[in-house]
C-alpha cells in the first residue's frame, strides 16, 4: 500500500503525510509561505515544525505551490561489495517526490529506522546555490552528544560534549554525525549521505532546542601555508557553484527506540547512489602500521627506522601472521615530492619482496602533493604494485575539497587501488558509490593516545553509537601497552592505551573499518602469542551483525558473523565494572567450540591482565561477560558439530 496523503487534490494540498512501511514513523509536511516539517515516532512527535527551504541564484520568486507529487514504495535487498556490517541489506521504504514550478523539487524517504530529504534543481546553465535552510527542532529538555568544533578547518576529531538541548546556541558550532537523545530514551543521530559536489552540512544552536543547518562557502582565496596545508582566506557568498540539473545530498534522521538499534542502522549506506563499474578487485584485510610507534622496533640485529630492513620485518610479520597489508606511513617519501624516496626506502625492492610474501603495501601521502603529482605518483605507485593510498590533512569539507575526495577516489579505482582517507570529514556514503574508500578518520581515535589522555573507555564506548554510524572509521586499535588511568603516561614511541588488553582487543569486533589496522609494534604482538592467536583470526568485514546489550558510553555488546562461518563476539565497558548477560541464540544449530579472551582477575590495577578459556556452547546457552572498569571480553565460536 502507498503512504497516505492528506487532503482531496494532490495538486491543491498544503499537507502531505509519509509513513513508514511498518507505519511507526511518519513525516507531516506543511507548504505555506516557507516548507515546514514534523517527525513523529509511534504518534509521538520527536521533531516539531521545523523550516526547510533552497535558494539558487536563478530562482524565480519564492513560490512553493505544489505543481506535481508523486508517491511510491520500494522494496529491495542491496548486496554490499564490502561487507562492513552485512552481507545483505533489506532496502524499504516509502517516498514522497514534489515539483515546484520554480525549478525545484523535494524528495522524501521514510525507512522504519530513519528518515531523509534532499533538494533537486531542475535548472539548466551555470548557477550558484546561495542557501540551504535546514532547521530541525527538538524538545528543549532533551540531551545532545556534540561534537563541538572551532570552526570549518578542522579534522573533525572531536570529544562529544554532553548538552542540554536548549544550551546550544548559536556560537556552539558541530560537525556531524551529531546525537539526540530524546523523551522515551529515544535517540535521533543527524547526519548526511551522498555528498557530492557540495559543501558538507554543520550545525549551530539556534536556542529552545533548536538545531540549524551551516555550510562553509565556495573558497574565494586560499594559501598553500605548509606541505600539506592549504588555508581559506575568504570564502564567495554561495555553498557551491552548479552546472545543469542535479541532486544534492540526503539530509538524514536516523531514529533508534533502544540504543542498540543504531549499531544496526545502515541509511547513510542506503541513501548513497550506487557504484558504477566492476569493483570486485578490492580485498578488505588487516593493517601493519607504523607511525603509532614511531617505527621502534626493538629485539633485531638491524637499526630500526624508516628503512628497507624495518619494512622488510613488518612485512615478514605481516606473512606469518595472515595480515594482508603493510602500511608505510609519513616519512617514506619527501612530503613535498612524492617520486623523491627516503635515503634508505626503495618501495620497488619492498613491493618485490612483499609479494614473495603474499602480502601487499599501501602508501601514505598527504593530499596537497597528491594533487600536484595525482596521474605521476599513481602511474608510478601501480607500476609498483601499490594496492592503497592513505590520504591525509584535507581537513575541509567545502565544494572544492569534496570534490577533491571524488577526484581521488576515481583515480584510485582506475588504477584498482583502496584508499584510506586521514584529516577527513566524515563518511557520507561513499563506500557504496565509490567502495575502493575502504575507511576514512574523522575520529578521535587511538593515536591520540600518544600524546594524551583522551582515549579513554568512556569516550570508546560512546564511538560506536556516533561516529561509527556514519561509515567505517580509522580509529587505528590493537595497543598491547594497556593501564588503568593513574598509570598512564605519554610515550609516542612506544605509547600507553586506557583501559585493558581485552578492551583493545575487543575493538577489532565492535569497531568497524575494512581497512583494520594493528597500531602497535610487531615485537609487542610477538611477545603476546596468545592475543596474536585472536588477531590472526579476526576479519575485518563481516555477513552479519547482532547488536546484543548497549547504553550510550557505558557498554556495548555485538555479535558478529564472518564468512567462514565463525562467529565473533565483543564486549566493551567503560570506567565502570560490569558484569553483562547475553544469549547465544545468534549461533543458530549446532555445537561451538568458544575460545575466550577476558580481564583477569587484577585488571583494575594491571590492565595488560587477562585469561584465556575454552568453552563448548549452543544457540541456548547464556554467556556471561565479567568486565573490568575499563575492561572487555571477546569470543571466537568455531562449530564442532550438529545437534
Amino acid at each position: 500500500m502507498l503512504p497516505a496523503l492528506l487532503g482531496t487534490s494532490v495538486l491543491a494540498q498544503k499537507r502531505y503525510t509519509l509513513s513508514s512501511p511498518d507505519k511507526s514513523l511518519e513525516v507531516r509536511i506543511e507548504i505555506t509561505d516557507s516548507i515546514y516539517y514534523s517527525v513523529f515516532l509511534d504518534k509521538k512527535e520527536l521533531v516539531a515544525p521545523s523550516a526547510i527551504s533552497f535558494r539558487t541564484s536563478v530562482l524565480k520568486g519564492n513560490n512553493w505551490k505544489v505543481s506535481a507529487a508523486k508517491t511510491s514504495s520500494h522494496s529491495a535487498v542491496l548486496k554490499p561489495v564490502i561487507q562492513q556490517k552485512s552481507s545483505t541489506i533489506t532496502d524499504n521504504y516509502n517516498q514522497l517526490h514534489l515539483d515546484f514550478p520554480n525549478g525545484l523539487s523535494l524528495e522524501w524517504k521514510v525507512y522504519n529506522n530513519g528518515t531523509g530529504f534532499r533538494w533537486i534543481s531542475n535548472h539548466k546553465g551555470l548557477y550558484t546555490i546561495s542557501e540551504e535552510r535546514a532547521s530541525f527542532n527538538f524538545d528543549k529538555n532533551g540531551h545532545s552528544w556534540y561534537p563541538q568544533e572551532d570552526g570549518f578547518y578542522s579534522h573533525n576529531e572531536r570529544a562529544y560534549r554532553n548538552y542540554r538541548l536548549d544550551s546550544i546556541d548559536a556560537q556552539k558550532l558541530a560537525s556531524l554525525p551529531v546525537l539526540f537523545e530524546l523523551k522515551g530514551d529515544v535517540k535521533v543521530l543527524l547526519t548526511e549521505s551522498d555528498l557530492f559536489n557540495y559543501a558538507g552540512m554543520w550545525v549551530r544552536g539556534k536556542g529552545n532546542g533548536g538545531i540549524q543547518a551551516v555550510f562553509p562557502h565556495y573558497p574565494k582565496t586560499k594559501k598553500i601555508d605548509s606541505d600539506r596545508d592549504e588555508k581559506v582566506e575568504s570564502r564567495e557568498d554561495y555553498i557551491a557553484k552548479i552546472s545543469g540539473p542535479a541532486s544534492f545530498p540526503w539530509r538524514l534522521l536516523m531514529v533508534a527506540r533502544k540504543d542498540k538499534d543504531l549499531l544496526n542502522n545502515q541509511l547513510v549506506y542506503q541513501f548513497a547512489r550506487p557504484a558504477l563499474g566492476d569493483y570486485n578487485w578490492i580485498k578488505p584485510g588487516k593493517v601493519q602500521w607504523d607511525w603509532w610507534h614511531y617505527n621502534n622496533i626493538y629485539g633485531v640485529d638491524f637499526k630500526a627506522g624508516i628503512n628497507n630492513d624495518t619494512y622488510k620485518y613488518y612485512i615478514d610479520f605481516a606473512s606469518k601472521n595472515g595480515i594482508e597489508y603493510v602500511l608505510l606511513d609519513e616519512g617514506w617519501c619527501d612530503t613535498r615530492d612524492l617520486m623523491k624516496q627516503a635515503p634508505d626506502i626503495d618501495v620497488q625492492e619492498l613491493a618485490e619482496y612483499a609479494k614473495l610474501k603474499k602480502v601487499d603495501l599501501i602508501l601514505w601521502t598527504s593530499w596537497l602533493v597528491l594533487d600536484q603529482q595525482l596521474d605521476t605518483a599513481l602511474d608510478q605507485f601501480e607500476k609498483w604494485g601499490i594496492k592503497g593510498i592513505k590520504v591525509d590533512f584535507m581537513q575541509r569539507d567545502d565544494q572544492d575539497m569534496v570534490n577533491y575526495y571524488e577526484k581521488i577516489a576515481q583515480a584510485a579505482a582506475k588504477r584498482k587501488m583502496m584508499v584510506d582517507f586521514h584529516g577527513a570529514y566524515k563518511p557520507t556514503g561513499w563506500m557504496r558509490t565509490y567502495p575502493n574508500v575502504m575507511s576514512s578518520e574523522g575520529v578521535l581515535g587511538n593515536e591520540i593516545s600518544k600524546f594524551a589522555a583522551a582515549i579513554d573507555p568512556e569516550h570508546t564506548t560512546t564511538l560506536p553509537f556516533i561516529r561509527m554510524v556514519a561509515g567505517p572509521m580509522d580509529f587505528t586499535p590493537g595497543g598491547m601497552r594497556n593501564v588503568q588511568k593513574e598509570a598512564w603516561a605519554a610515550n609516542p614511541a612506544e605509547p600507553m592505551t586506557l583501559g585493558t588488553r581485552c578492551n583493545q582487543m575487543a575493538m577489532y569486533v565492535v569497531f568497524e573499518s575494512p581497512l583494520q589496522m594493528l597500531c602497535d609494534i610487531p615485537t609487542h604482538y610477538m611477545e603476546e602469542p596468545a592475543c596474536m592467536e585472536f588477531l590472526k583470526a579476526v576479519p575485518s568485514v563481516w555477513d552479519i551483525t547482532v547488536p546484543l546489550e548497549a547504553k550510550v558510553g557505558d557498554y556495548v555488546v555485538m555479535a558478529r558473523k564472518a564468512k567462514n562461518g565463525d562467529w565473533y563476539l565483543g564486549g566493551m565497558t567503560d570506567w565502570t565494572a560490569r558484569v553483562i548477560k547475553v544469549s547465544a541464540s545468534f549461533l543458530g544449530e549446532g555445537n561451538y567450540k568458544m575460545l575466550v579472551w577476558k580481564d583477569g582477575i587484577n585488571a583494575d590495577r594491571n590492565a595488560r591482565d587477562f585469561r584465556m578459556e575454552t568453552l563448548e556452547v549452543n544457540k541456548n546457552s547464556v554467556i556471561t561477560l565479567p568486565m573490568a572498569k575499563g575492561g572487555g571480553y571477546v569470543a571466537r565460536f568455531v562449530k564442532i558439530g550438529i545437534l
